[in-house]
């Protein structure tokens, strides 16, 4: 996600849609709600306590601002963290990726950020499709999406 919100004020408002009653920490089922919304199978309770694991990092038992976006760098990260990013890129690709053909088209990116609650247009996200789009097909694929992250 850091990719099409690449700012810290971008990632804010990211973290604000995760965090539903605006106490500025994302819970346990803050998290399984966005997700389930955002994916076509429901995350499952080990899924769940896996990314909270993963994501909060100081064992409070939330992911507060910080931790939302120090996640968000892991990407670019060198040894065994680098290797979680790459399979954290995996599956926040493969949630933008609807129909699973391994490309984002502008119409999923459109709907994905529509179950989010952005205001964004469908002629909004072909700009940002066509801003990342380095083979001209009209699709970020993996690589391209990668390159995005880790450049965002």
């Amino acid at each position: 996600m850091a990719a099409f919100f690449g700012s810290v004020e971008e990632m804010k408002k990211v973290f604000n849609k995760f965090d539903k009653n605006g106490d500025g920490k994302i819970c346990r089922e803050e998290l399984k709600s966005i997700l389930s919304a955002l994916s076509s199978q429901p995350p499952s309770s080990d899924e769940i306590d896996t990314i909270m694991t993963v994501m909060d990092r100081d064992g409070k038992g939330y992911i507060d601002l910080d931790e939302f976006i120090a996640f968000q760098g892991t990407a670019g990260l060198d040894g065994e963290e680098s290797r979680t990013g790459n399979e954290e890129l995996k599956d926040a690709f493969d949630l933008y990726d609807l129909d699973k053909n391994g490309l984002i088209s502008a119409n999923e990116l459109h709907a994905v950020l529509k179950r989010l609650g952005e205001e964004c247009s469908l002629s909004d996200c072909q700009r940002m499709i066509s801003k990342f789009d380095e083979n001209g097909d009209g699709h970020v694929d993996f690589q391209e999406f990668k390159k995005m992250m880790t450049n965002a």
